[in-house]
């Protein structure tokens, strides 16, 4: 699968308002953990992996809906608020997304509105990319979606919606995208929840 040429394409409808943020958005802790995933080269992009395309996103929930690393930023050095996205509406029957923002959001940003929607208590959501960690999810005990589920798409939103139902992997806070080559998902509380999760994970295999 490396070097799949569809890493990082949008695969939903997109209906995207460009626009400032809102004056409420602090995207502190997205900006703080995004360095930290930087320099784990767990977000990032690479001539040689995935066809070039970046890799790796952060949300956090908002009153409504949630902001999320816009598409192809993870190559980025830093975060500003021009490389962010408030997510506002998501249908996962007909596929589409309504955003607006400075940045149109993450090709992955059905698997993140899934967690907030079945775990009111999670805030915060991070997907990086592991080889290591993708590659030894089973040896590791991780919770698996379907590897017929690509990236993306409402079949690997639905995968998301049944790992969750397992309160073990509510509890855990992690899950490998079968479908999704080297994705991990990591999410909690708040960042600092989520974030110690991830090097938590991260460390097992380092």
């Amino acid at each position: 699968m490396a070097g799949h040429p569809q890493e990082g394409v949008i695969k939903f409808s997109l209906d995207h308002q460009a626009s400032a943020l809102p004056g409420w958005a602090d995207i502190h802790d997205i900006q703080a953990w995004f360095l930290r995933c930087r320099e784990l080269d767990l977000i990032g992009q690479h001539p040689e992996r995935y066809a070039g395309a970046a890799y790796g996103n952060i949300s956090q929930r908002a009153e409504a809906g949630f902001l999320i690393t816009g598409t192809q930023t993870g190559g980025k050095p830093r975060l500003a608020k021009t490389d962010i996205c408030w997510v506002q509406q998501i249908d996962l029957d007909k596929n589409q997304l309504q955003s607006s923002g400075p940045a149109e959001p993450s090709s992955e940003s059905m698997t993140h509105d899934q967690v907030y929607r079945y775990l009111p208590e999670v805030n915060f959501v991070i997907h990086v990319h592991s080889k290591p960690l993708w590659e030894q999810a089973e040896k590791l005990d991780l919770a698996i979606t379907s590897p017929l589920a690509e990236y993306g798409t409402p079949e690997m939103a639905h995968e998301v919606e049944r790992l969750l139902e397992d309160p073990e992997v509510a509890q855990a806070g992690v899950f490998s995208m079968g479908g999704h080559e080297d994705g991990i998902v990591v999410f909690g509380r708040d960042a600092a929840q989520a974030g110690k999760r991830l090097e938590t994970q991260f460390a097992r295999v380092r």
